[in-house]
């Protein structure tokens, strides 16, 4: 059952607002959830599913997809070519995010939860710009939630998972956004998880990826 509004944690009601705003001016398009261009949001994805190994890939995997928004990393998993995609579950807290996804996507795999955490089990799962937008949040309140939302992760995901965050090397900041230094997260990683982590931070865009595996 989807979580009633009042079930969504303070700080993430008003980024609830946003997106629902976004998506209303812009449509299901990038813009809608923060990316300047769909070449951006596809170099993203492209870097989170490296997690992925190829033989689970081909052998058919189950996705979770936290903060899916209008449900563009679903189309991106079906369409890639060498992946079978066996099942999809989106989530958001974004109503007309979820209302958007639904009238885009006519797929029995896919399936769209309202919910702030992932909450099924899956071989992967994946978070692409989720974590990025505070808004009103201290950096420790938005670094805990981040932290508790990657022990869901860790706990539902059997093969592994990926996320990327805004890095905290550059040199200007937005003071709506979460800016993570990529070492705290790999160490987090690496003794709460598994020592199977990777970090990338060679793309070009402020942010990095982190992929986490279960096992080599």
């Amino acid at each position: 059952m989807d979580p009633t509004d009042a079930e969504i944690p303070e700080p993430l009601r008003d980024v609830a607002d946003l997106y629902t705003g976004t998506v209303r001016e812009h449509g299901p398009a990038p813009r809608s959830v923060g990316w300047k261009s769909a070449d951006q949001q596809l170099l993203r994805f492209a870097k989170l599913v490296e997690v992925i190994d190829p033989a689970d890939a081909a052998g058919g995997i189950t996705v979770n997809d936290l903060g899916c928004g209008y449900g563009a990393m679903f189309e991106y998993l079906a369409a890639l070519e060498g992946l079978k995609l066996s099942r999809y579950v989106g989530y958001d807290i974004s109503d007309a995010m979820l209302a958007a996804a639904r009238e885009r996507i006519d797929d029995e795999r896919c399936e769209l939860v309202k919910s702030p955490r992932v909450t099924r089990e899956a071989d992967y799962s994946f978070v692409s710009g989720t974590f990025n937008v505070k808004l009103e949040a201290t950096d420790e309140q938005w670094g805990a939630m981040v932290k508790d939302a990657i022990g869901d992760l860790a706990a539902r995901s059997g093969r592994g998972f990926a996320f990327n965050l805004v890095t905290s090397h550059v040199d200007w900041k937005d003071e709506k956004l979460y800016y993570a230094d990529p070492l705290e997260y790999f160490e987090f990683c690496r003794r709460n998880i598994s020592r199977y982590v990777s970090l990338l931070h060679d793309y070009p865009l402020y942010e990095w990826t982190l992929l986490v595996r279960k096992e080599a």
